[in-house]
């Protein structure tokens, strides 16, 4: 009961702390109207959240931090400083360097949700790791929903995404100073940097890292940019508004409907093994990601409901490269292990989402989904040694 209880507040802070993630890119479209912002800009208020991730990522791992100083308190601080840095959009208006710089540094701040959250969560089992980090990765992915959602029943007006994503961001800093850690919690008293050298020398942590980079070039370019993706191709069947709007709830039914196959896949990976589990969701996410580039701009039922199954092919395997490094890293050092392999799938995310919408004005959205595919081939051929 007591391993349900804080398991159960564990994913209710993560989904607080991380619902600021899509806040711009769920109402851009609105930001874009309201301060004529370029494309180019639009991509940079996206980018930004991963290139803070990444440096926050980064500066975790070299300094142990996850595994040194207690994970509650890192939590709060980091869903603190996203809900401050968020609510500053309402002065910082989008479209502003400072509001880059604001998005930025909320970025950082995820860094200390989701891998030290990873790290609390593990230390609640051994036997069941793809089942808990699963859960997690659900959590995640349902507050990474929520802005799309906020912006369906906001009318897509962009300052009640915003404020509703800091509000959820500062309840989420309260949750996480009652968290609890559990008995299989390690924590280092020193940190040696040695360690991260393990991402390279051991077989099974190098191809867990693999499968992941794989996994990252397609995640974040559909997650950030699926309410344009989906009001684009319906906009040739429906009018303007309709489309946005009904693009909107897609976006959130999405990335939502991931979150309830994140807990039957972390079951089965265990009673499996997680790189086949993992590999059979990737494949599942490429064959969806090729059938909506051929369905797109198509009747509009056809491209909801295929990009409904890519919302929830895409994310299952995620838990599964963290709990592998967390079954063959040391305990002490999981979590910057973690932690750099986060870091290194979100400096990839940095490129396609910038890139995602030049490269579609450039040769259409079809061929651009159609090169998302490319991701989940390489980490399945990343992952087969692991199979094996």
């Amino acid at each position: 009961m007591e391993k349900r209880r804080a398991v159960i507040l564990l994913c209710i802070a993560v989904t607080c702390g991380m619902s600021p993630w899509f806040a711009t890119g769920a109402a851009v479209m609105d930001i874009a109207r309201a301060h004529a912002i370029s494309a180019a800009m639009q991509g940079l208020l996206s980018s930004a959240v991963q290139a803070g991730f990444v440096i926050g990522a980064l500066g975790f791992a070299v300094t142990g931090i996850p595994d040194r100083f207690d994970p509650r308190r890192v939590m709060a601080v980091a869903a603190g400083l996203n809900a401050v840095a968020t609510a500053l959009l309402l002065v910082f208006p989008p479209g502003t360097g400072i509001s880059v710089a604001l998005r930025l540094v909320a970025g950082m701040g995820f860094a200390g949700i989701y891998p030290v959250g990873m790290k609390v969560m593990v230390g609640w089992g051994q036997s069941d790791r793809g089942f808990l980090v699963g859960v997690l990765v659900g959590a995640l992915t349902l507050g990474s929903a929520m802005p799309h959602l906020a912006a369906y029943l906001g009318g897509a007006d962009w300052r009640i995404v915003i404020g509703a994503a800091a509000s959820a961001s500062a309840l989420g800093a309260v949750l996480a100073l009652f968290l609890r850690v559990g008995p299989y919690h390690a924590r280092a008293q020193s940190f040696d940097f040695r360690a991260i050298r393990l991402m390279w020398t051991d077989r099974n942590i190098r191809a867990a890292t693999g499968g992941y980079l794989g996994h990252m070039w397609e995640l974040y370019a559909l997650w950030s940019w699926i309410g344009v993706i989906a009001a684009t191709s319906y906009a040739s069947r429906l009018p303007g508004p309709e489309a946005e709007s009904l693009a909107a709830l897609t976006g959130f039914a999405s990335i939502a409907l991931g979150a309830f196959f994140c807990v039957p896949a972390g079951r089965l990976a265990d009673a499996h093994g997680k790189a086949r589990i993992a590999s059979a969701a990737m494949w599942l996410s490429g064959a969806a990601g090729l059938a909506a580039a051929l369905a797109f701009g198509g009747p509009v039922w056809l491209m909801c409901l295929l990009l409904l199954f890519w919302g929830a092919a895409i994310i299952p395997d995620s838990a599964q490269f963290s709990a592998l490094i967390a079954d063959h890293a040391p305990p002490q050092v999981a979590g910057s292990l973690m932690s750099m392999q986060t870091a290194m799938g979100f400096a990839l995310t940095v490129i396609t989402v910038q890139l995602t919408p030049a490269v579609a004005a450039t040769i259409g959205w079809p061929l651009t989904l159609a090169g998302l595919a490319l991701g989940p081939a390489f980490g399945i051929r990343a992952l087969r040694s692991v199979w094996r």
